[in-house]
């Protein structure tokens, strides 16, 4: 083979290890999932995300980690920046959070539990789960459960969204047993809720859900969530809190399972961030483990939202607009 043919290869090799972006390169083979986005005033990109054990049992999961990149390919892991060990009211389900900033503060919006989950006999079940909030001076912690309690108790209650809109009020949004498509304000403080829980108007089309997403763009909020917990799909609408227009599914399942994701802005381009099972060569049991990935998401111009495929590329070709 001649000299012109090695150095092609070697092109090819290098232009595939560029390129090859998902899952997202977070430095080791850690398992993470339902990654919550957000750019703050130094201008990075932040994760906010669950962290799956290895091999886990049943989704126990106990400590939520932060990353941050400023160019969507080299990634720092800030470590885990809260555990259920710092948590005196919950000892297990460490799910999927969300974060804020607010007050010169940063908030870790964030779900955790006990008891266990019998899938066999239902009745038997004693899993709980509810909502808390932690504090930083920093957006990579550590974080200080500051209530010391979730912000409620009933209804069972996981997978906080948390946006502020412009004027600066918080709205929480969440999957709760029996009160899916409520949301309810929180109080300034962040440290409890403000008010009773509204019922939206979601246009009579009410899909079994979790892990909802509420962000505004052009003046349109959109609500996204996992319908039926595997495809992601959307509202609109001209407030926060409805009423909403259902838009449909802009990205499938995959391997019947479910997906949990973020959408946001960064650098002039719009971000999905979701995660995907993949079977690791790495690992001990033979199943496949969540990691988490990015695509690009493009909009219409009347503001809907086109169809997002899963690549292995992903955003591996980022640059700023």
């Amino acid at each position: 083979m001649n000299i012109f043919k090695w150095c092609w290869l070697g092109l090819v090799t290098v232009s595939s290890v560029v390129f090859a972006q998902n899952p997202l390169d977070f430095g080791s083979d850690i398992k993470t999932a339902d990654p919550s986005a957000h750019v703050w005033k130094d201008g990075k990109m932040y994760l906010y995300t669950s962290h799956d054990e290895e091999c886990q049992v049943d989704f126990y999961m106990k400590n939520w980690h932060v990353f941050s990149s400023d160019n969507l390919t080299d990634w720092q892991d800030h470590g885990a920046v809260l555990s259920v060990k710092d948590l005196n009211w919950a000892d297990n389900y460490a799910w999927a959070p969300d974060a804020a900033y607010k007050n010169g503060k940063y908030y870790l919006i964030y779900p955790a539990g006990n008891g266990v989950k019998d899938r066999v006999n239902p009745q038997n079940s004693t899993k709980w789960m509810g909502i808390g909030v932690a504090e930083s001076d920093s957006p990579t912690g550590p974080f200080k459960d500051v209530i010391g309690k979730p912000l409620w108790r009933t209804p069972y209650a996981n997978d906080p969204g948390l946006f502020i809109d412009d004027e600066g009020q918080a709205y929480l949004y969440f999957h709760a047993q029996g009160m899916d498509y409520h949301v309810v304000k929180m109080a300034d403080d962040m440290r409890s809720i403000d008010g009773d829980f509204i019922k939206m108007d979601m246009g009579g089309y009410e899909p079994k859900m979790e892990g909802p997403w509420v962000f505004k763009r052009n003046g349109l909020y959109y609500f996204t969530m996992p319908e039926n917990n595997k495809e992601l799909s959307y509202y609109t609408s001209q407030s926060p809190t409805g009423p909403w227009t259902y838009k449909g599914i802009f990205m499938q399942q995959e391997h019947n399972s479910n997906n949990h994701h973020s959408i946001v802005e960064f650098k002039g381009q719009w971000i999905l961030f979701y995660h995907r099972w993949y079977q690791s060569a790495k690992s001990q049991c033979e199943k496949r483990q969540r990691k988490v990935a990015a695509e690009y998401i493009y909009f219409n111009q009347d503001g809907s939202i086109q169809p997002v495929k899963r690549t292995d590329n992903g955003i591996g070709d980022f640059k700023a607009k």
